[in-house]
């Protein structure tokens, strides 16, 4: 596999489309909200980018998983935290990768728990094949076609740095 792309690039780059998409569609009022663990740290990183008004919101998608039954609780669940109304709001839900479609399923099922936003835009770092569900980033870092048993990991939070690890 080829040497795998600078994160400070990749999020550059994504707060860049993000700034352009939020203007042509007039949702400069939007809040972001970050997926635990990879997509909390990629939130708050293009959330400082960005400027953004709106304080950073998080999810913690433990309890919503569908394969919660078959992995048991995670031991280091985290209180999700969404310090602002959702209501009618425009939401930017960001993800480190998009996978099968089924974490970000997840966060959606947790986000309409706390109401109805207005619509919800996902900003994803690394975008990779293997759909199991109809969810499409709106703005991608970039794109990884790995082998079946690869997967990318984001590390951090200080220093973000991707890596790609085998299943065993």
């Amino acid at each position: 596999m080829n040497a795998l792309p600078d994160t400070d690039t990749l999020l550059a780059d994504m707060a860049q489309a993000l700034r352009a998409l939020l203007t042509q569609e007039h949702k400069a009022d939007a809040a972001m909200i970050g997926i635990h663990t990879g997509g909390a740290w990629v939130a708050k990183r293009l959330h400082q980018l960005l400027n953004m008004n709106q304080p950073l919101g998080t999810l913690d998608i433990s309890f919503y998983r569908d394969d919660f039954t078959r992995i048991g609780m995670h031991p280091q669940i985290k209180p999700s935290h969404l310090p602002f109304n959702v209501d009618e709001r425009h939401i930017i839900l960001v993800d480190d990768v998009l996978h099968t479609g089924r974490t970000i399923r997840a966060a959606l099922n947790e986000i309409f728990d706390y109401g109805r936003p207005a619509s919800v835009t996902l900003a994803v770092l690394v975008e990779r094949p293997g759909r199991e569900l109809p969810i499409e980033a709106r703005v991608a870092g970039c794109h990884l076609a790995l082998v079946h048993n690869e997967y990318v990991k984001l590390g951090g939070p200080d220093e973000l740095h991707l890596t790609v690890q085998r299943k065993t």
